[in-house]
């Protein structure tokens, strides 16, 4: 008999419908030779340091370092301490059981780095030394699995996938555990937490935002021409703008005197916009974000949906292109989109025998090719479910499409020495734009007019000026992240890299992986370092002070994260060792440890505050609240209100006066920032005074 271990009971069921395994068990199915069951995610993991009998939280402890590493059955949080999951205990002896009964083990979890690390780590656990196969799918569509389990891999061609993704999760104990314990200690006062990879990403956030916060705009002023020629309206703008108003005015005037403009150059070009390539994961989810303002982790929710709906394949994946094999199933594909009415015009456009063949290279494939529809179209999808698989359909067929076609004219004009310039495209051939039949805004630069026809303009003619202007501009900051942003400098993590020739080595590696980008955002929000304002992402009060730590430290470097993403990628791949790897991990770890406890972290004056409301204990003040320690009394008040945090001097105010200061940028549910006090009521609750405008009058 075989045992098959899938990642979650609904991926067994469908194994279990395949190969007609009906006798249903506790936690197992049974039947025609299989036992199959399933591990219901990480039920293994690291153990965490008092596991090893070592104390948290002392800096004689730092740093902890573990040899060898041990496992541990998944644990859960209950209250301040974290007892082993019921749930988990139970499933591990049930697998346990059925791993006994078996003679070997088909692996069939998820076909990635973490899949295959929950199933080595329950093999470890467990002690198991069964030979096993490995189950490599794309999608979980019958036609698929049963062409997987013809074609099963040896487990040991795995060996690299496993090592890799065992020396990241290692690194980030290491990492996580010895800085956050650093950190914690040195503050005295509430729990901290940084990471290999969340700290980097807080970095870049930060980063961004103090650049924007600190911008100074300066005005200036360019003058803008209307033109008229062979019944065209066309305007041009001058190459020079002007810091001060006074001299635009007077070479406006003289402009304006003059009444013509001479063409003095005439360029002319053809411009082919490439179709895109396929959806990997990370270009889905900032799509999504763009498009309908998903978060990263929601969209990565949906399109796993999708996946275990059969209704797209592997959704975890950095690829955006398929293997010459999958390159026949896509005539396939188009045809079942022919036959769904939201797609029917798009895909009637296509010419069989003549798609856009970029997409197909076998050398840029990774674990998984990028991201496609199946042969099973949805009927009866929620609208978030619609929408990401529309974009994945819209997708396929904008790649299979051929390139943009655009002819450009530049026209340099000059008034007296004054050169101004016009810019214009013309659609000659929309290609793979007109799969939804528009011209996106990423389509131009925005300084280009989107003409029918160009003006028959020569070098030599006099152009008259229609109407000309005076307009007032001024310098722009870099823009504040959106969650698609974020994910793009994770992505592209050189580009925020000094160093030109560490760009060159780092130019295909990021923070973090596509399938790990959604949970890092994830976790700064949870742990209050970032927040979201409107369809931005900008850090909290919280998460600026630890960047303000740690900003010029190792933990908060952008280049070496990503050079560790190289080298995770190479173990991978066998072309580096694993333990060379955490060598070297484990040097960096006692550096930073050591750099984060010689830091000098201000105090933060806490005052004697008496509870408010059995008027007897003193208020223990921490990061996240204030709070009566009496067990009878249980008065407690949460730091974070609408987006912000309570400063001493507003928790002072409010318990000994009955009212804060005017707090600003608070945001609403609807993601409106506004400005309130807050009051404590006589029942001891907190509710905003909105100013009224002679409370505004006094405020400096």
């Amino acid at each position: 008999m075989k045992a098959i271990i899938a990642e979650k009971p609904s991926v067994a069921r469908e194994i279990a419908q395949l190969l007609n395994v009906k006798e249903q068990k506790n936690g197992y199915l049974t039947g025609n030779g299989y036992c199959i069951t399933w591990a219901l995610g990480h039920l293994v993991s690291l153990a965490m340091p008092e596991d090893y009998s070592i104390p948290s939280f002392h800096r004689e402890s730092l740093p902890l370092i573990p040899h060898p590493f041990q496992l541990t059955r998944k644990k859960i949080k209950k209250g301040k301490s974290y007892p082993p999951d019921p749930m988990a205990a139970k499933q591990l002896k049930i697998i346990k059981e059925v791993f006994e009964k078996c003679s070997s083990i088909i692996v069939a979890t998820d076909a990635g780095r973490e899949g295959e690390l929950i199933f080595r780590y329950i093999y470890d656990y467990l002690k198991c030394k069964k030979p096993f196969e490995r189950l490599w799918i794309s999608s979980l569509t019958e036609k698929a699995i049963a062409a997987g389990f013809q074609k099963l891999k040896p487990g040991k061609d795995f060996d690299g996938l496993y090592s890799a993704g065992k020396a990241r999760n290692e690194a980030d104990w290491l990492v996580g555990i010895n800085a956050s314990q650093a950190l914690t200690i040195l503050a005295g006062n509430g729990l901290y937490s940084l990471g290999r990879v969340q700290t980097p990403t807080l970095a870049l956030i930060c980063k961004r935002f103090r650049e924007h916060q600190n911008f100074i705009a300066k005005r200036y002023w360019q003058i803008q021409l209307k033109h008229r020629k062979s019944f065209i309206d066309f305007k041009s703008d001058s190459s020079d703008h002007w810091e001060d108003k006074k001299s635009a005015e007077q070479i406006f005037k003289s402009i304006e005197r003059e009444g013509k403009a001479e063409v003095v150059d005439v360029q002319k070009k053809t411009i082919s916009e490439s179709a895109p390539l396929l959806f990997g994961l990370t270009a889905l989810q900032k799509e999504a974000n763009r498009k309908f303002s998903f978060s990263a982790d929601e969209t990565l929710q949906i399109a796993q949906s999708l996946y275990e709906k059969k209704f797209i394949t592997y959704p975890r994946t950095g690829s955006r292109y398929i293997p010459e094999d999958v390159w026949l199933e896509v005539p396939e594909l188009v045809r079942c989109l022919r036959n769904h009415e939201k797609f029917k015009k798009a895909s009637s456009m296509l010419h069989f025998g003549n798609f856009n063949k970029k997409i197909v290279n076998d050398a840029k494939v990774t674990d998984h090719h990028g991201l496609l529809i199946t042969g099973k179209i949805p009927s009866s999808l929620s609208a978030q479910e619609n929408a990401v698989y529309d974009l994945i359909a819209f997708n396929l067929l904008e790649t299979l499409s051929n390139d943009c076609i655009k002819e450009q004219h530049c026209i340099i004009l000059k008034v007296h020495h004054y050169e101004f310039h016009s810019k214009a495209i013309k659609i000659q051939q929309r290609g793979w734009r007109s799969v939804k039949g528009i011209l996106s805004p990423e389509a131009n630069d925005n300084t280009e007019e989107i003409l029918f026809e160009f003006p028959d303009v020569k070098t030599g003619d006099d152009l008259k000026i229609s109407h000309l202007e005076i307009q007032e501009k001024s310098t722009q900051p870099a823009k504040l992240f959106t969650e698609a942003d974020v994910l793009s400098a994770m992505e592209h993590a050189r580009k925020h890299i000094d160093n030109e020739e560490q760009q060159k080595v780092i130019q295909n590696f990021g923070i973090g992986t596509p399938a790990t980008r959604a949970s890092i955002i994830e976790t700064l929000l949870k742990r209050d370092y970032i927040q979201r304002q409107k369809k931005k992402i900008i850090p909290t009060q919280k998460g600026l002070h630890i960047y303000e730590l740690v900003k010029d430290k190792k933990i908060a470097n952008v280049e070496m994260t990503a050079e560790w993403e190289m080298a995770l990628y190479e173990i991978e791949r066998g072309q580096m060792d694993a333990e060379h790897f955490l060598n070297n991990i484990k040097e960096y770890t006692s550096q930073i440890t050591a750099e984060l406890l010689s830091l000098l972290i201000p105090k933060e004056e806490v005052p004697k505050l008496t509870c408010p409301k059995c008027r007897s204990h003193e208020l223990i003040i921490n990061d996240k609240v204030f709070k009566c320690p009496d067990e009878k009394c249980l008065w407690i008040q949460f730091r974070r209100i609408c987006g912000i945090q309570l400063s001493v001097n507003d928790i002072s105010l409010l318990i000994e006066k009955g009212r804060t200061a005017l707090i600003k940028n608070m945001i609403s549910k609807a993601g409106k920032t506004f400005e309130a006090f807050i009051v404590l009521g006589s029942d001891l609750t907190t509710r905003f005074e909105f100013p009224k405008k002679k409370d505004l009058d006094k405020i400096p």
